[in-house]
C-alpha cells in the first residue's frame, strides 16, 4: 500500500505543479477563461472527454448499475448522443459567437445584458453542484481505498482542484485534463479486466448477477427510462465548461471533431463503467452500492498497478471539477459581477476576482457533496438549475431564430415555474422535474416568438467551414 499512496502522492505533485507552472503564462481573462483559443481537435477531444468522465458518470454509474442494472448504462448514452449531435449541428454553427468567451456572452448578445446575468447566476449554481458531484465521488474513492474519512477527502480535493483552477484557469485546466485523460484510459480498462478476471469471468458474472440487470429496461418502467434517458440527454447540454470548449478551438472544424471523438468514446467508455459495476455486485453483493467501483480497485489490482488506479480515479474526478469550476468562476465573473458594476471591471481586476470566485464555487460545491451521498443524484439535482429555463432560448439563438428577450424571459419563468412545481407537488416520478420545465419553456417561448411576429432567420446562419 506505501507504494501504492506514493503514486497518489506523486500525481497530486505533478499536477499541482503543472498547474502552477501553466499560471505563470495566464496574463489575461481571454487567457484563463479560453488559453487564447490555440486549441486543435486532439487536446479539444482530450479535456472535453476528461471533463465529461466525472465521479457521477463513473463511481456514480457503477453505483446505479450495481443496484439497478445495465439499464442506467443505456440511460447515460442520452449524454452520448448528445455529443454526437452538438458535434454535427452546433458546433458548426458557432462563428457568430467567435469572440464570447461564456454561455453568458451569448444570451447577451442574443437577449440582452439582463439575460446575461442571470445565465451567469445559473451557471454559477449548475457548476457548483456538478463539481459538488466529483467532491463526493473523490472522498467516497478515498475512503474505501485508504480507509480515510469520506469528508476529510472531499476537502481534500477541493483544496487540490481549487489552487491549480484559480492559479491557471483554462490554460491549467486543459494541460492537466490531458494528463488526466493519458491516466484513466489506461488505468479504468485495466481495472475492468482485472475484475473480471477475478470474478471468474463474464460467464460468471453472468450466471450470478440477476437476470434483469441485463435487461435494457432492467426492473424500471419503460416510462421510467425514457424520462432517464432524455434527462441525461438534457441535462449537461451546452452547460459552461462545454460550451467553453466550443470556444477554445483554433477553427469550429476542429472543435467539432473533437466533440464528435469524445460523443463516440463515451459509449463503450460507459459500458465498461457498466460491467464494472456488475463485477463489484459478483464480488460482493452486500457491498454499499457507492462504493462499488473503488472496491474493485481496492480487491484486485495489484500493488504498482492499484496506484496507477488511484491516480486514475483521482484524474477521474480533478478532471470534471476543475472545469466546472473554472467555468463557474467565468460565469460569475464576466457574466454577473461586470455588467452589474458601476464602471465595469478592469482586465487585471476581472481576472483577480475570476480566481477569488473559483475559491468561492469550490467551497459551495464541497458543501453539495458534503450533503448527499449519490454523486449521481447529485447531478441530477444540478441539472433543475440549467435546463429549464436556459437551454431551450440558448439552442434557439445558435440556430438563428432571433426572438425577442420577452420570449426568452416569459420562456424562463414557465421552465423554471413548472419545474420547482414539478418537483414540490408530483415529487418523484417517472419524468423529472427539468424535463417538464424544458417542454414548458419551449411551448412558451415558441408561442411568444410566433405572436410577436418574429422572423426566422435559418438562411441567414453561417456554417463554418474553415
Amino acid at each position: 500500500m506505501t507504494i501504492d499512496l506514493a503514486i497518489m502522492c506523486a500525481y497530486f505533485a505533478l499536477i499541482l505543479g503543472v498547474g502552477i507552472w501553466v499560471s505563470k503564462s495566464v496574463k489575461s481573462l481571454d487567457d484563463f477563461s479560453t488559453g487564447n483559443r490555440s486549441y486543435g481537435a486532439a487536446v479539444i477531444f482530450a479535456t472535453l472527454s476528461s471533463s465529461f468522465i466525472g465521479g457521477g458518470f463513473t463511481t456514480g454509474l457503477a453505483e446505479k448499475v450495481f443496484t439497478m442494472g445495465l439499464v442506467y448504462v443505456v440511460a447515460l448514452w442520452g449524454f452520448s448522443a448528445k455529443e454526437i449531435l452538438v458535434a454535427t449541428f452546433i458546433a458548426p454553427r458557432m462563428t457568430p459567437f467567435k469572440d464570447a468567451i461564456s454561455v453568458g456572452d451569448i444570451m447577451g448578445q442574443l437577449y440582452g445584458r439582463k439575460a446575461k446575468i442571470l445565465t451567469g447566476v445559473a451557471s454559477g449554481i449548475v457548476c457548483a453542484g456538478i463539481a459538488g458531484a466529483q467532491f463526493a465521488a473523490f472522498g467516497y474513492i478515498l475512503n474505501v481505498l485508504t480507509g480515510a474519512d469520506a469528508s476529510f477527502g472531499i476537502v481534500l480535493g477541493t483544496v487540490i482542484v481549487v489552487i491549480y483552477a484559480a492559479l491557471g484557469g483554462m490554460k491549467s485546466v486543459v494541460a492537466n485534463d490531458v494528463i488526466h485523460f493519458c491516466v484513466l484510459i489506461v488505468a479504468l480498462p485495466l481495472v475492468l479486466l482485472f475484475g473480471v478476471k477475478q470474478a471468474g469471468g463474464f460467464s460468471h458474472i453472468i450466471n450470478t448477477v440477476p437476470a434483469d440487470h441485463f435487461s435494457l429496461l432492467g426492473s424500471l418502467p419503460l416510462l421510467t427510462v425514457i424520462g432517464l434517458f432524455l434527462n441525461f440527454f438534457f441535462g449537461e447540454t451546452l452547460v459552461p465548461p462545454y460550451v467553453q470548449r466550443l470556444l477554445i478551438g483554433r477553427n469550429f472544424k476542429e472543435t467539432a471533431k473533437g466533440t464528435l471523438w469524445s460523443g463516440l468514446l463515451s459509449i463503450p467508455f460507459f459500458l465498461l463503467i457498466g460491467v464494472v459495476g456488475l463485477t463489484a455486485l459478483t464480488l460482493s453483493p452486500q457491498l454499499d452500492p457507492n462504493l462499488a467501483l473503488p472496491y474493485v480497485i481496492n480487491q484486485v489490482m495489484p500493488i504498482g498497478l492499484k496506484g496507477l488506479a488511484i491516480a486514475g480515479m483521482m484524474a477521474v474526478v480533478m478532471s470534471s471539477a476543475d472545469s466546472f469550476l473554472n467555468a463557474a468562476a467565468i460565469s460569475i465573473t464576466h457574466d454577473v459581477l461586470k455588467p452589474m458594476s458601476r464602471d465595469g471591471l478592469a482586465p487585471k481586476v476581472e481576472l483577480f476576482w475570476s480566481r477569488i470566485v473559483t475559491l468561492i464555487v469550490g467551497a459551495l460545491g464541497a458543501i453539495f457533496a458534503l450533503s448527499t451521498k449519490s454523486a449521481l443524484d447529485i447531478l441530477l439535482v444540478a441539472y433543475n438549475f440549467w435546463t429549464p429555463f436556459i437551454l431551450v432560448p440558448l439552442v434557439a439563438g445558435i440556430f438563428g431564430f432571433r426572438a425577442s428577450s420577452t420570449a426568452f424571459w416569459w420562456g424562463c419563468a414557465t421552465g423554471i415555474g413548472a419545474t420547482c412545481w414539478w418537483l414540490l407537488v408530483m415529487g418523484e416520478t417517472t419524468l423529472n422535474g427539468a424535463i417538464i420545465g424544458i417542454a414548458l419553456n419551449l411551448v412558451t417561448f415558441s408561442l411568444v416568438y410566433y405572436v410577436q411576429g418574429s422572423k426566422m432567420s435559418l438562411a441567414k446562419q453561417p456554417v463554418s467551414t474553415d
